[in-house]
């Protein structure tokens, strides 16, 4: 049987756009299975919203597809929505692939916190266009080259963008999560992030290396949190993912004779 494969994208682009690079590339080699936020599927995020909800939205999407266990890949917003599933459903969990998750779940360190109360800081009273554009802009590096926005008037989908990510932000906030879960994770992980990026990223890698007991790090010349997906599933990234998911099959099997 082919790797199973759920892939939670972040909170601007979605499943589709954001793992397409991603799925031509591993071709035949393993089955990928999109699964969108939650906060996006009506027209406005519910006042309840909570971190909760994707997590169970996860279980309900894998049991629909007939996987008890699998791999699961988180981009950004997905990445937080990833390490949460992690910590809290490991039994299910195969590997975990992250690329720059948007938080660590649980009591932030000083630093994150700084960044992190920064970010909501200059976000506060922008909304549209304005909100979009300095989401993108502190979260990387002084001189990275961003891209243009779309041409023409906001998709449906993308107008739902500012007010899901200010939801997806306050729910990071609510969620209560004990890190030392993680460290309880017998999958391996894999965590990518750019050199172009804001040095949050580092910051997170080096956190998730102490809590992770089989994690690799790799750190992407020239590409940042925004730049088109094809350029962060590169085949090296692919190949990455592809060994990723090779070891956790290996690995669940020699558990499960022991």
């Amino acid at each position: 049987m082919k790797a199973q494969v759920i892939c939670i994208p972040g909170s601007v682009a979605p499943a589709a756009q954001r793992y397409r690079p991603l799925i031509d590339g591993v071709g035949a080699a393993a089955e990928l299975h999109l699964k969108d936020l939650e906060v996006y599927r009506e027209a406005t995020p519910p006042s309840d919203y909570s971190i909760d909800e994707e997590l169970e939205a996860i279980d309900r999407f894998a049991d629909s597809i007939g996987i008890d266990r699998f791999h699961l890949v988180g981009y950004s917003g997905g990445g937080f929505i990833s390490l949460a599933y992690a910590g809290t459903r490991p039994d299910r969990l195969l590997s975990l692939g992250l690329f720059e998750p948007a938080q660590i779940p649980g009591k932030l360190t000083d630093a994150e916190h700084a960044f992190f109360t920064g970010l909501q800081r200059r976000l506060e009273g922008l909304s549209g266009d304005q909100f979009m554009a300095t989401f993108i802009r502190e979260q990387v590096k002084p001189g990275a080259q961003l891209p243009p926005p779309p041409p023409g008037p906001a998709s449906p989908e993308m107008q739902k963008r500012p007010a899901g990510i200010a939801a997806l932000i306050k729910a990071f906030g609510a969620y209560p999560f004990d890190r030392e879960l993680l460290e309880e994770g017998t999958f391996p992980v894999f965590y990518g992030y750019g050199d172009l990026s804001h040095p949050e990223q580092a910051l997170k890698a080096s956190i998730l290396a102490r809590l992770f007991a089989d994690i690799r790090v790799n750190r992407y010349r020239g590409v940042h949190h925004f730049v088109p997906p094809e350029m962060i599933y590169t085949p090296d990234h692919v190949g990455a993912l592809l060994d990723l998911w090779q070891r956790g099959e290996k690995l669940a099997v020699q558990l499960s004779h022991q």
